[in-house]
């Protein structure tokens, strides 16, 4: 059974930090890419940041560049997203998504707005209170 579940998110106030986790099983963790998405109420669905498994290549939205950082454990199948400088505008429920086609594609799994994607998370809540 394929899962990824996400863990870490919570309430935080403005400038706070906070670290995500998703952890992968049930698929070859090393041929896929995982990106985080986030989908705040009343706004588009938007990719944050994402790693491909198989180079530790990396990509950010602009929004989070320099506050946010995605790294990976492949021996532990786990992706995380340090957040650090936390605004209002982070808050969003973020999901861990992993997809093969964009295994040396992060740009491309990112700005994809067909969606499709092979696997999701259940979603965390993050909340940056003012």
């Amino acid at each position: 059974e394929v899962q990824l579940v996400e863990s870490g998110g919570g309430l935080v106030q403005a400038g706070g930090s906070l670290r995500l986790s998703c952890a992968a099983s049930g698929f070859t963790f090393d041929d896929y890419a995982i990106s985080w998405f986030r989908q705040a109420p009343g706004k588009e669905r938007e990719g944050v940041s994402c790693i491909s498994s198989s180079d530790g290549s990396t990509d950010y939205a602009d929004s989070v560049k320099g506050r946010f950082t995605i790294s990976s454990d492949n021996a532990k199948n786990t992706v995380y997203l340090q957040m650090n400088s936390l605004t209002p505008d982070d808050t969003a429920v973020y999901y861990c998504v992993a997809d093969a086609r964009y295994l040396l594609d992060c740009f491309g799994f990112l700005e994809d707005e067909k969606g499709g994607y092979d696997y999701w998370g259940q979603g965390t809540q993050v909340t940056v209170s003012s």
